[in-house]
């Protein structure tokens, strides 16, 4: 992973292999460090906007090699886009580009500042995005690459010159984070790429403690013996077709005061899902080692927030399984006593998340959190209503929503509300048991959130169903094609935020 260093100083005085201008869309006049590396090199800057070479046009990049007089070999200009569209989120892909256009120069490190001359995004917020979008855009798995190896070395350093004493340690604080944000986003990457053979419910339980030990986390792992013993029969019942037994994976993050209720965080850890009896078709169906992205964001988010020392107590909850046919898996017509004592009849066992999440909310309800926050990759009715760009969320707090929304508004990783209310409440009523597992063809998304409402006891509660967004078809700015490690960054944004709202 690349190392950030905030060091002091201009951009302009400092020897580096590339440094990274920024620049505004149809301005002639250059701003911030740009300015200052433009009057150093002799107007070389100026000369290539002049020449309509480079626009500043949103993402934009372009190769720069000054003429002696400069201590970086290199400038790489990229393009802020329009001044009145500059966004946190804008600069972020602004900066993936750029990092981009470092590695493919096969250059080892780069310079830049957070010094765009735009009063609307303060020096440690733009340092936080410069940060993220380098890091993110930057990410490979490349792990089982054995060829052309060459082809797959990094950056391993950027340096992020600050000049304002009176903002650096903010911009310093503000850089870390970042890094340790997006170290946490890419970790989570990583693991929703491994394959199936490897992620097994075993090894996430190995990644969930491993991750553990770095952060002051405690990591209880259950096992299908204490399951049986507990209830835990819709849990049990999807991982019964595989070999590798399902695990239920519980993080304790103990940074507020001990009397302070946690935050839970659920998320769905099936590690590769065939449908089971209800096989999937084939099309497509490699992808489905994805299945556990919402587990991954719980145990990286709460990774990070140990890492951040986030004031604020949380316990994260990974039912994590592996969903195959087989002889002694559960049916369509079976009928299962969840952990909650309810009974779910089976219509789909290719609606096997949400009765994993069933037993693990219950799980965390009986904790009595202070709210209730569920990441799953749930229904592809929610693909289809909202694409790969948008998060469904449900729930009928409308307070923890807002909260909710707030966080993704921050980190532009967005949702849109989807309906709850007794109509789907209504479809998921069982003929021979309580509940069953689906809905019917209409309203998935929001049928199988009215299934999960059922088992969190009446808490605060908001269900993100990530199925769009998890796995990418194709690159973004700074998420690449294939796991995106959604949810992350928002769940830490809302980690933050609660723990400030906690201390005032």
């Amino acid at each position: 992973m690349m190392k950030i260093h905030v060091r002091k100083g201009e951009l302009s005085g400092f020897a580096t292999e590339a440094a990274v201008a920024a620049h505004f869309e149809g301005e002639t006049a250059l701003g911030g460090a740009a300015e200052k590396l433009n009057r150093q090199g002799k107007g070389i800057l100026a000369e290539l906007i002049a020449a309509g070479d480079f626009t500043g046009r949103w993402k934009e990049t372009a190769v720069l090699y000054p003429k002696g007089g400069m201590l970086a070999r290199r400038i790489i200009a990229v393009g802020l886009g329009k001044r009145d569209a500059f966004t946190a989120d804008r600069l972020r892909c602004a900066f993936a580009a750029a990092a981009q256009k470092v590695r493919s120069l096969n250059l080892r490190s780069f310079a830049t500042a957070a010094d765009f001359a735009d009063s609307r995004l303060p020096a440690d917020r733009a340092a936080e995005a410069v940060v993220e979008g380098a890091i993110l855009g930057l990410y490979r798995f490349c792990r089982y690459k054995t060829r052309d190896l060459e082809a797959h070395q990094e950056v391993g350093a950027c340096s992020l010159l600050h000049s304002d004493g009176s903002s650096y340690a903010a911009v310093k604080r503000a850089s870390r984070a970042a890094a340790v944000i997006a170290e946490a986003a890419c970790f989570a990457r990583d693991i929703v790429s491994t394959p199936g053979n490897e992620m097994t419910p075993a090894r996430l339980a190995a990644q969930a403690r491993e991750s553990a030990v770095l952060g002051s986390v405690a990591c209880r792992v259950i096992g299908p013996p204490q399951m049986k013993r507990m209830g835990m029969n819709a849990l049990l019942a999807v991982g019964s077709g595989s070999c590798h037994p399902p695990q239920l994976i519980l993080l304790t993050y103990q940074g507020g005061k001990k009397a302070e209720p946690p935050l839970a965080l659920v998320g769905k850890g099936l590690t590769f899902d065939s449908g089971g009896i209800s096989l999937k078709p084939a099309d497509k169906m490699e992808q489905m080692k994805s299945d556990m992205a919402g587990g991954a964001a719980v145990i990286a988010a709460i990774r990070a927030a140990a890492l951040l020392k986030l004031p604020v107590n949380i316990l994260g909850v990974v039912p994590a399984a592996e969903n195959l046919p087989g002889g002694n898996a559960y049916r369509p017509g079976d009928i299962i006593k969840s952990f909650s004592g309810q009974t779910i009849e089976i219509i789909s066992t290719d609606a096997e998340g949400r009765l994993i999440l069933a037993d693990a909310l219950t799980y965390a309800a009986r904790r009595r959190p202070a709210a209730i926050i569920d990441l799953a990759t749930l229904t592809g009715a929610c693909v289809v209503a909202l694409g790969e760009e948008m998060i469904g969320m449900m729930g009928k707090d409308a307070a923890l929503k807002e909260k909710v929304a707030s966080a993704a508004g921050r980190t532009a990783e967005m949702v849109w509300e989807l309906p709850l209310g007794e109509a789907y409440d209504e479809l998921i009523k069982g003929e021979a048991a309580d509940y069953k597992n689906t809905g019917g063809r209409w309203g998935g998304a929001s049928t199988a959130a009215a299934f999960l409402e059922k088992f969190t006891d009446g808490l605060p509660w908001v269900h993100l169903d990530i199925a769009g967004p998890a796995w990418r078809s194709s690159d973004r700015p700074y998420i690449p094609k294939g796991a995106s490690g959604v949810g992350v960054r928002l769940l830490v944004d809302l980690l933050r935020a609660w723990s400030d709202q906690t201390d005032s």
